[in-house]
């Protein structure tokens, strides 16, 4: 049986990648990575490889997971941007790979990512949430880096 969901200002065609990003299910979001779909689905897709491999951090493999899958994300999210924030009504909504891959490289102590990413969060205007959103995400890394210089 077919399937439609609202995306991309029109109905389309349920794919599996919709499928996988949306059973919560890590092993099926990795075996639809290969899969061609609309770059909303993309989006989304990688978005939850990341966050799930994230609270799994403190096995090696997934903690590489995460980074990977995270470091494709924002380097494709130029090309996903636009289609993400027609979706969502010209409003780019918060992406939490940005903040998580921050966090990541940040307890691995490669606070100089961790800033890039920021950085590049920034340049598409993106918001993290906290009180001083990447800005001040950046203060707090420049200055973790600045302390471990220093001993």
């Amino acid at each position: 049986m077919t399937r439609f969901v609202s995306g991309l200002g029109a109905f389309i065609e349920a794919d599996e990648v919709f499928d996988a990003w949306t059973s919560g299910h890590l092993p099926r979001m990795l075996r639809a990575l290969r899969l061609k779909t609309n770059l909303v689905d993309r989006h989304f897709l990688l978005m939850n490889i990341v966050s799930l491999a994230y609270k799994r951090r403190d096995d090696a493999e997934t903690r590489r997971l995460c980074r990977e899958v995270g470091l494709l994300h924002v380097q494709e999210f130029a090309v996903i941007a636009p289609a993400l924030k027609q979706e969502m009504c010209g409003i780019l909504p918060r992406v939490p790979t940005f903040e998580t891959l921050a966090k990541l490289f940040a307890e691995e102590g490669e606070y100089q990512l961790a800033i890039q990413i920021c950085e590049e969060a920034l340049a598409f205007d993106l918001r993290d949430g906290t009180k001083g959103d990447y800005s001040g995400r950046i203060a707090r890394l420049r200055k973790k880096a600045a302390t471990q210089a220093e001993t």
